[in-house]
């Protein structure tokens, strides 16, 4: 953990990713595995100018370093705030719900973008500690059925290790770094 107690560490220094732990609880398990999944993409993200967050690596794709942090902001919001939280609020990128809208990062900064995951994931994290247990459920709208705070950390974990796969990607077509 850095100084600020975050698994994801912060911008101004090297984010220690802190790997799950190999005899906890189900739950605990979960929480360190997304943990470890969201501090991959920061560290993907390390050393990188604003610039560099928004090339896109894969033309006409829009994709970029800096969009998939902003498509992460939507999906954190989305499963624990507006999901399991039940809390009115709409996409931070896009007022018509626009999921893909996030990726367009032409004019953002890393400062904006991190920022804003950064709120988000402390957010989905203080959701997740007050739920009572991962049986919790939910009305997810999108698919007009209740789903449990276990699939939401699930269907997370799944989402970050996509993601994290593209961000492999995009990371060695920026600089040729690998296995960071």
């Amino acid at each position: 953990m850095d100084t600020a107690g975050s698994p994801c560490g912060s911008l101004s220094g090297m984010t220690e990713r802190i790997g799950p732990p190999l005899t906890a609880g189900e739950r605990e398990t979960l929480r360190a595995f997304l943990d470890f999944h969201r501090a991959t993409l920061a560290v993907k993200c390390e050393g990188l100018s604003d610039e560099d967050l928004r090339k896109q690596a894969s033309p006409p794709s829009t994709l970029s370093l800096l969009g998939l942090v902003r498509h992460l902001t939507e999906v954190e919001r989305t499963w624990f705030r507006m999901v399991i939280d039940g809390e009115d609020v709409g996409l931070v990128y896009s007022p018509s719900m626009d999921y893909q809208a996030a990726y367009d990062a032409s004019s953002a900064t890393r400062e904006e973008a991190f920022a804003l995951w950064e709120a988000e994931v402390a957010r989905s994290r203080e959701i997740e500690l007050a739920a009572e247990s991962l049986d919790v459920t939910a009305y997810n709208a999108r698919w007009e059925e209740e789903v449990s705070l276990r699939l939401v950390m699930h269907h997370m974990i799944h989402e970050y290790a996509r993601h994290n796969g593209h961000a492999d990607f995009l990371r060695e077509a920026l600089d040729g770094v690998t296995g960071v």
